[in-house]
């Protein structure tokens, strides 16, 4: 097999885009002979440890609180046994089933790096779970983000156990029943092994990455929507000139300029009013480089962030030799709380600056109808969409408040400072969700924009997109049930429908 298409867990580097591709089938994932000897070695200093005298928390000692007792050989497979059941206290809806199995995934590729001292027998049946599409139910809340996401990676591995419950299609199975069906025995865990499965930042991070996943679309999609509305709208061109945004290098801005311009390339309507009267547009079109640039910018330090955090080992302790065990705090989520945070501010602002394009375009200037509709009057047209992305906009805004600023303690104080990065991880993708309808909203309504400009003609990007809202949607003539255009414009954004480069 070509040696680029497999994955090497524990030895190649996670990208989003490569636990998309395993996640999907399009990438495959393997454990290779080096891993599994780094995994096998690991394993013999953890069994040295726990047939020792001395005390090593999490091997031959108790958790949390409980670190300074000491515990012998014959109660430890029990203790982590019970690590796992009293864990799994998550309540709330289910996560989707792909967070689960990017859990799975970013999971294997920890414990894989010979730093976790886990079995080799517990890493192949995780893999099983996940090349079979043996997914477990795990609530959505309950995890405070350190030490790591303890309750849902507790409900991730319960099935190991045999405890649980798996998803079967859309239904929920008890996962004693599933493994039975797969003829495979519920596992014993050993010393260490349920300290590894349960310390780490999997949920925190499989958020970030599926959030990161569809927001690298969503930033394209922006730029795309802010076209067609500067079209609809017979913007200027010059707020997007490389001169402009030489003088102010951030990344973020070049690039968004950069695609403008490409997108606005042998425009008619550009150069129809090329030396108009018109001295500037308002800032929701002329900045969209400086807004969406802004977003690009944190976009990509959260980026970066992850990337880190997928390639490096969160559990506790930490397996150094053969008598060292550190417990420090790998499995602290602030890292990435803080820059989760950022980047559902990000995507707010995106949805922010696109509303406010919405209700441009309704305002009847430079030869548009009030309400994008000739028939005004009779027909209220457009009007009412746009306080669907006012709704959306203000709930977007009420999620952006940072969970990563707060902290409850826990574990009798043990665990005195919180990440709460579990919260910002949903929070961020609530937030690209609504971010999805509000870019539906604003992409029809620059499509009828662009329909009174006719018959000047746009670049190619822009017509085919035209064309591919067109295929959905109507032009809207006179007033009729718009739900059902919205939904379809919702589909074809969450599709990736639209062409983006």
């Amino acid at each position: 097999m070509n040696r680029e298409m497999v994955f090497r867990y524990g030895l190649d580097r996670l990208t989003v885009d490569k636990v998309m591709g395993i996640l999907r089938g399009s990438l495959s994932a393997q454990l290779t002979e080096e891993a599994v000897n780094k995994i096998r070695v690991c394993r013999s200093k953890v069994i040295t440890m726990a047939n020792g005298n001395e005390a090593v928390y999490g091997i031959n000692t108790g958790f949390g609180p409980l670190c300074d007792t000491q515990i012998t050989s014959e109660e430890t497979n029990k203790l982590q046994e019970n690590l796992l059941i009293t864990h799994a206290v998550g309540v709330g809806n289910p996560i989707d089933k792909e967070l689960s199995k990017i859990m799975m995934i970013c999971k294997v590729h920890a414990l894989s790096q010979g730093f976790s001292g886990v079995r080799l027998e517990l890493i192949h049946r995780i893999i099983y779970f996940i090349e079979n599409n043996l997914l477990p139910v795990v609530p959505e809340q309950g995890s405070v983000g350190a030490s790591g996401d303890l309750a849902p990676l507790s409900h991730v591995f319960l099935p190991l156990l045999g405890e649980g419950e798996f998803w079967v299609n859309d239904q929920i199975v008890p996962a004693r029943k599933v493994l039975q069906e797969h003829q495979l025995q519920p596992l014993q865990l050993e010393a260490k092994e349920g300290l590894g499965l349960i310390n780490g930042t999997q949920f925190i991070l499989a958020h970030t990455i599926k959030g990161l996943y569809k927001m690298k679309y969503l930033l394209d999609l922006a730029d795309v929507a802010g076209t067609m509305t500067l079209e609809g709208f017979q913007g200027s061109a010059s707020p997007f000139r490389e001169e402009l945004h030489q003088i102010r290098p951030f990344s973020g801005n070049i690039k968004v300029a950069e695609r403008i311009r490409s997108f606005l390339k042998g425009s008619q309507n550009v150069e129809s009013h090329f030396e108009c009267e018109r001295v500037q547009d308002p800032y929701s079109i002329r900045c969209m480089p400086q807004v969406h640039g802004a977003s690009r910018n944190a976009f990509q330090h959260l980026n970066e962030l992850a990337e880190i955090e997928m390639n490096s080992v969160t559990d506790n302790p930490i397996v150094l030799s053969d008598s060292e065990a550190i417990s420090g705090g790998n499995f602290h989520g602030q890292p990435l709380a803080m820059a989760i945070d950022y980047g559902a501010l990000a995507a707010a602002e995106l949805g922010n600056i696109s509303d406010r394009r919405c209700y441009l375009l309704l305002e009847g200037k430079y030869g548009l109808p009030r309400l994008l509709t000739e028939g005004g009057g009779l027909n209220s047209g457009f009007m009412i969409p746009q306080y669907t992305t006012a709704a959306l906009v203000t709930e977007n805004k009420s999620l952006c408040f940072p969970p990563s600023a707060d902290s409850v303690p826990t574990s009798l104080g043990q665990e005195d400072h919180v990440s709460m990065g579990s919260i910002s991880g949903r929070k961020f993708n609530q937030i690209l969700e609504n971010l999805e309808k509000i870019f539906a909203i604003e992409l029809m309504y620059a499509c009828q924009a662009m329909e009174f400009r006719r018959p000047n003609t746009f670049s190619r990007i822009i017509e085919k997109n035209f064309e591919i809202i067109r295929n959905k949607v109507d032009k809207l003539e006179e007033d009729r049930l718009l739900k059902d255009d919205i939904d379809a414009m919702i589909d074809l954004v969450k599709t990736s429908a639209f062409v983006v480069d």
